[in-house]
């Protein structure tokens, strides 16, 4: 049976009419809504269901004091303006919930002691947890504003002490203010970026 797209109105929400945002309205987030935003993140797939992410939502006065001075300037304002900034982490011994996650096989033997497997893994796994998180935000209604402008080591040192969960990028969430928006930059037509083969 073949599935019902998803109208115009939905595609606008996700994709087309989404913009990043760069100010924010004056509301917050309550958890219920992060725990949303979770729950749908973490359906879209990952190699060997590995699910490495782990999401810092820093939304507290004391968390954003923490995060503020590992921003890229130009960051700043408009992140701690935002009512939530999640620091989308990996778990570098993610392999360890694997009998849990992929319990068909044995695939924490396969990562256990392979820190080159285990770091391809997860950055690239990360990397689309990521945008499953920012694709679930905007679905529910929520704005985004990704970003990389940050000191990975220091926002590590920070929260991650440890050494175990490692930064990859910031997203922060919340209602856009559309007064904030630059125009839409360009994107690759179809012929410039894919081929058919």
């Amino acid at each position: 049976m073949d599935k019902e797209a998803l109208n115009n109105a939905g595609l606008d929400l996700i994709f087309r009419s989404a913009r990043t945002y760069n100010a924010w309205q004056d509301r917050g987030i309550p958890r219920s809504v992060m725990e949303e935003v979770y729950e749908l993140a973490k359906m879209g797939p990952t190699s060997a269901n590995c699910c490495p992410a782990r999401f810092v939502f820093v939304s507290s006065t004391e968390a954003k004091a923490k995060l503020q001075p590992c921003l890229a300037e130009g960051n700043v304002a408009k992140t701690m303006q935002a009512p939530c900034c999640v620091i989308v982490a990996y778990d570098r011994e993610f392999y360890e919930q694997l009998p849990e996650l992929f319990p068909s096989r044995d695939m924490r033997a396969m990562f256990a002691g392979n820190a080159a497997l285990i770091e391809d893994t997860a950055r690239r796994n990360v990397a689309l947890q990521g945008g499953y998180l920012i694709m679930a935000a905007r679905a529910i209604g929520l704005d985004c504003g990704p970003m990389s402008g940050f000191d990975r080591e220091a926002v590590d040192k920070a929260f991650f002490p440890d050494g175990q969960w490692r930064s990859d990028f910031l997203c922060s969430l919340g209602y856009g203010d559309a007064e904030g928006l630059y125009p839409r930059s360009p994107r690759l037509d179809f012929s410039t970026a894919c081929q058919v083969l």
